[in-house]
């Protein structure tokens, strides 16, 4: 799929609208747009972008349950949750039914086009004063001390460099920049950590490593 191919889904046409002239001048093109769950299944099919921006609070079947059934049939597609709720069971819905990040619609202009991008790039977009609100679930979804256990997967220091800077935030191309080696390379070193790990997305690893302090100086 072609990341650059984008298809957003909300029921407020205006909202649509300008989040999409921000977006094709910033280099995307519009594919689809749907302002109901059945609209947003039935024109994803069809046009198979390769991310797709979803509201959760939309005509039924919600933002959630359109990322879970969308994933399950096209895996490689990347979905980007942008919602005005902030409340905890609204990001841990969204964060288990597969989507690749959540942003607050009260985002500024730039960090909306700047997560859109780095969710086309593949990188987790997770604000982190929301990933704090499913730490709690995650803590019971992962055991976090199995990283110390003798027995347990142990990291390569080169690993272990990556998953810092994926606690800081940062985009997979500034961390391929910043340790020298091509993007490809730290694609496949976060794919070795999610497999040693036991974790399912590139979520969960941020959480993970925010959980285990990686991100602190």
């Amino acid at each position: 799929m072609d990341n650059k191919r984008v298809m957003l889904v909300d029921d407020h046409p205006m909202w649509i609208e300008a989040l999409s002239e921000d977006l094709v001048s910033e280099g995307f093109e519009i594919v689809a747009v749907a302002h109901t769950g059945e609209e947003c299944l039935k024109r994803a099919r069809a046009a198979r972008p390769g991310v797709v921006v979803m509201d959760l609070q939309i005509p039924q079947p919600d933002g959630a349950t359109c990322t879970e059934i969308l994933l399950n049939e096209f895996p490689e597609m990347r979905i980007l949750v942008l919602s005005a709720s902030g409340e905890r069971d609204d990001v841990l819905r969204a964060v288990k039914a597969g989507a690749l990040g959540y942003l607050l619609k009260s985002a500024s202009k730039a960090e909306l086009i700047d997560g859109v991008r780095r969710t086309a790039d593949g990188d987790a977009v997770f604000t982190p004063g929301l990933a704090g609100l499913v730490l709690g679930e995650f803590r019971r979804m992962v055991n976090v001390a199995h990283q110390h256990d003798d027995e347990g997967p142990v990291l390569t220091a080169r690993e272990v460099e990556v998953l810092r800077r994926v606690a800081k935030g940062m985009a997979y191309r500034e961390i391929a920049d910043e340790l020298v080696v091509s993007h490809r390379t730290v694609q496949n070193h976060v794919q070795n950590v999610l497999r040693k790990l036991q974790l399912h997305n590139r979520v969960e690893l941020t959480l993970y490593a925010i959980e285990q302090g990686l991100g602190e100086p």
